[in-house]
């Protein structure tokens, strides 16, 4: 069986050889004759050393179970030689024949070796978890961004900050080639790139996860006596149904669970309730906006002209942190079972594309429905009805199953932070060769505990840390508007753009061993995967692969320039509006 995955990886590495300085067929017939001759020696060696017969028979059926079928593997006609060496099959070959489809069908792409938790997640759930990641609450703050913008401006922004928080996540998974299948992270990344700054960069994603979970918990808390009185008058005299940290407990029951699933692709039914909810609260506002029940409330309507500067730099932050998802996009990336980059740039268009769609829609409808009347919370101000209770309650719903989404790359963080050891230059990944081993592609490394890496005690005590600090502030703290105006602009803008465009500025960089040992790995894999999986700005032949890959670089860099501008603008404003005025 040992000569068989010999037989298949001379015969896969002859036909990518040869197929640059001769026919597609000839290369193909050439790497079988070389196989057969090979055998025959290896024979003949066997028998002279007084050995081989049976093992080396199995061997030699299975290389000419290969050549048995009227086409090989990739669909072409058999060569006569392979027909001549029909006469040879055996049941055995047939089976052994049989277990060379398996293999090759499982052999991970271009060569990588796979760690941690991979393969198993569909194309619809990576979706599903990605969209109900971006779309939060936030939505509800779309109109009043119009409000100030003007519903030109605004619009544009909305979709420009779509493609270039799009941009990002695409980034990510090209960075992602670098490493080995499923085991892409930010951490993973810090280390091949700037190695003694993971801490920071973790540190940051940690702290505004947590900080954005507990403002979820706080929003329960403070929904949920408002929707119990909705339903029911009587509610007001019950104090503990009025009462926001008993709501605020009631649900962490809920959520408790959820945050100790392992992979992201457990909680894709999860996401589905809560983008349900987002759909009822799209209805919602557009049957207001098609009812016309709030026409005599309106005010006036701007479409080209905006409030002023400051009013359009004021809300620019709620449309830029609204397309943040980018901490939960290296998970995906290790869990979809397909990791073709038509694949995961196709998750990342759809999903960004859905809740373009969904902001747009609702900032229209919503302006149009009160004008320069309207409220950050446009649910708030419909008049009270069952709908506008039951638009209350979705809120709830939606925030409690984005709760574990924000565990999730936490735990991932800090579990990187209390791993990290500062790494002296001489013991950097970019010039120990075997530290370049450990991280790169078809290297091997260490056995995982688990799939994220993670022992079952560390992993349920990071977990139960997160959950029992997030559940005292939530309970403790009325409001983190203050705390999350600077964590947002510097967390939220890190992890969508300045990391992304540094990351795989670095990383592609010609000179890189990590770029040259991957271009050499795609070199070797072009006669058997073809251009197809090298997507937008990707591959398509030498020169034109150069030329993309040059502009791929010069665009991530000015995106992390782009992310510098935007931190600082963000806390200007945050400053401005949201701390200055408390």
């Amino acid at each position: 069986m040992t000569y068989f995955v010999r037989a298949l990886g001379g015969l896969h590495k002859a036909s990518v050889v040869t197929i640059r300085g001769m026919g597609a067929q000839d290369a193909w017939e050439r790497g079988h004759h070389e196989l057969y001759d090979e055998s025959l020696h290896s024979d003949e060696r066997g028998h002279k050393n007084g050995k081989c017969s049976a093992s080396h028979g199995a061997d030699m059926s299975a290389y000419l179970a290969i050549n048995t079928h009227g086409e090989n593997h990739d669909g072409r006609p058999a060569s006569a030689n392979s027909h001549r060496s029909m006469r040879y099959s055996t049941p055995l070959s047939i089976q052994l024949d049989t277990d060379a489809d398996k293999i090759l069908s499982q052999r991970p792409g271009r060569g990588r070796k796979e760690v941690g938790t991979v393969g198993q997640a569909s194309w619809l759930s990576s979706v599903i978890n990605l969209a109900n990641t971006i779309v939060g609450a936030g939505v509800l703050a779309m109109p009043l961004a119009l409000s100030r913008m003007g519903i030109f401006l605004g619009v544009l922004i909305i979709l420009w900050a779509g493609v270039t928080a799009g941009f990002g996540l695409y980034l990510q998974t090209r960075c992602a080639r670098y490493l080995e299948r499923g085991s892409a992270s930010f951490f993973a990344l810090s280390q091949i790139t700037y190695p003694n700054a993971a801490v920071i960069f973790d540190a940051a994603i940690a702290i505004k996860c947590f900080g954005v979970g507990v403002s979820y918990l706080i929003i329960i808390g403070d929904l949920m006596p408002g929707v119990v009185q909705g339903f029911s008058d009587n509610a007001a005299g019950i104090s503990f149904l009025v009462d926001r940290r008993f709501w605020v407990t009631a649900f962490m029951l809920i959520v408790i669970p959820l945050s100790f699933l392992r992979r992201l692709d457990s909680l894709k039914y999860t996401s589905v309730i809560a983008l349900i909810s987002i759909g009822y609260l799209v209805i919602l506002v557009v049957a207001h906006f098609v009812k016309g029940d709030t026409m005599q409330d309106r005010g006036i309507i701007r479409v080209i002209r905006w409030e002023s500067a400051m009013a359009t730099l004021s809300s620019f932050p709620v449309i830029v942190f609204a397309y943040t998802c980018h901490q939960n996009m290296f998970s995906i990336l290790n869990e979809i079972g397909n990791n073709s980059h038509f694949r995961t740039t196709s998750v990342v268009v759809a999903s960004i594309g859905i809740a373009a769609f969904i902001y747009i829609l609702v900032a229209i409808t919503g302006y149009l429905s009160f004008g320069n009347a309207v409220a950050d919370n446009i649910v708030s101000i419909y008049a009270p009805s069952i709908s506008a209770t039951i638009g209350k309650a979705a809120i709830v719903v939606l925030v409690m199953f984005s709760y574990p989404l924000q565990v999730h790359p936490c735990r991932a963080s800090i579990d990187a932070v209390l791993k990290w050891r500062p790494i002296k230059r001489s013991e950097s990944p970019q010039s120990s060769p075997s530290g370049l081993a450990s991280l790169l592609p078809g290297a091997r490394s260490s056995p995982q505990h688990r799939g994220d890496g993670m022992g079952e005690t560390r992993f349920a005590a990071i977990t139960t840390a997160v959950i029992v600090l997030s559940y005292i502030v939530a309970m403790t703290v009325s409001s983190l508007a203050k705390v999350l105006a600077y964590v947002g602009s510097t967390g939220s803008t890190s992890i969508s753009f300045i990391l992304p465009g540094l990351f795989y500025y670095k990383i592609s960089s010609p000179d890189s061993p990590h770029h040259q040992k991957l271009m050499k790995e795609d070199d070797d894999e072009d006669g058997d995967s073809g251009d197809e999986d090298e997507g937008l700005l990707g591959g398509g032949g030498l020169k034109g692969g150069l030329w993309r890959r040059t502009l791929l670089r010069r665009l991530s860099l000015a995106l992390a320039i782009y992310g510098v501008v935007v931190m600082v603008t963000c806390l200007i404003t945050n400053t401005l509006f949201v701390v200055a005025p408390h």
